[in-house]
């Protein structure tokens, strides 16, 4: 069993940064990939990015590439969400996901972490 809490999120100005972090318990999740997703109000939860087990692989949605970074630290059973140049756009629920694979990313997910972007 994993559980996943994340936090960093908050109300900041376009063009600001925040970094969302995900800590996770238990001794599995360093071999997990993991993932950010996020939910904006009246729209589906969509894909932000995901990294492998040891951080060689990552991928990011078009939408977020080049102002996103995604990065973990196992021997703090963590994974971070770097995000700069916020726009209003990004503003949404972001929540961390994670599974032992890529098709099993989403089995533990954690409570979510309100992000908040004014113009």
């Amino acid at each position: 069993q994993v559980q996943l809490v994340e936090s960093g999120g908050g109300l900041v100005q376009a063009g600001d940064s925040l970094r969302l972090s995900c800590a996770a318990s238990g001794r599995t999740f360093s071999s997990y990939t993991v993932g950010w997703f996020r939910q904006a109000p009246g729209k589906e939860r969509e894909f932000v990015a995901h990294i492998n087990w040891n951080g060689g692989t990552t991928y990011y949605a078009d939408s977020v590439k080049g102002r996103f970074t995604i990065s973990r630290d196992n021997a703090k059973n963590t994974v971070y969400l770097q995000m700069n140049s916020l726009k209003p756009e990004d503003t949404a629920v972001y929540y961390c996901a994670a599974g032992p694979s890529i098709a099993t990313m989403q089995r533990y997910w954690g409570q979510g972490t309100q992000v908040t972007v004014s113009s």
